[in-house]
């Protein structure tokens, strides 16, 4: 029986949080279990955050990322782009509680293939630095609005055929 560690630890974070859920990913490339968990989360009332770069490292990478923003934002998940260049950090944060900081990105070769590490954190000082330094990133951010994550025909078509390689990236 297989453990797939590193997503099932990111799906109790969310699963288990009252108040929010803050996340750094440079690649969101998720299944259906993180996709419902993350909007299940937010149709709870808990405040989740995934921020993203604003500056891509691979296009094709960063069109695919986007071809999620539209379905969790109209699910209540607020996505923003990091302006100041791209973001390479893999934190989740909750609740004032637990934060995870790792290598283990929110797609599928980190969450299935690769041997992944990261530190799991509970209730220690450290964890208010993590959330300032969300904080501060949230402030040099672009909120990305629903209008803006919907695609066009081409753009849908083009990130859905994406999606049938995502295992690839």
């Amino acid at each position: 029986d297989d453990v797939i560690t590193g997503e099932d630890i990111y799906l109790n974070i969310i699963g288990q949080a009252k108040k929010y859920v803050y996340i750094y990913t440079p690649y969101l490339i998720i299944d259906t279990d993180m996709i419902n968990s993350l909007i299940l989360a937010a149709r709870r009332g808990v405040d989740v955050r995934i921020v993203v770069p604003g500056i891509p490292d691979k296009k094709i990478v960063y069109d695919l990322t986007s071809s999620y923003f539209y379905t969790l934002i109209k699910g209540g998940v607020k996505i923003y782009t990091y302006t100041n260049g791209f973001v390479h950090s893999k934190v989740f944060l909750s609740d004032d509680e637990i934060a995870t900081v790792g290598t283990i990105n929110l797609d599928y070769r980190s969450l299935y293939l690769h041997f992944e590490c990261g530190i799991y954190m509970k209730d220690t000082n450290v964890i208010k630095d993590i959330k300032k330094d969300f904080e501060d990133s949230f402030k040099e951010s672009h909120k990305v609005d629903e209008k803006e994550a919907k695609n066009g025909l081409f753009k849908g078509l083009w990130q859905a055929i994406l999606r049938l390689f995502a295992p690839m990236m």
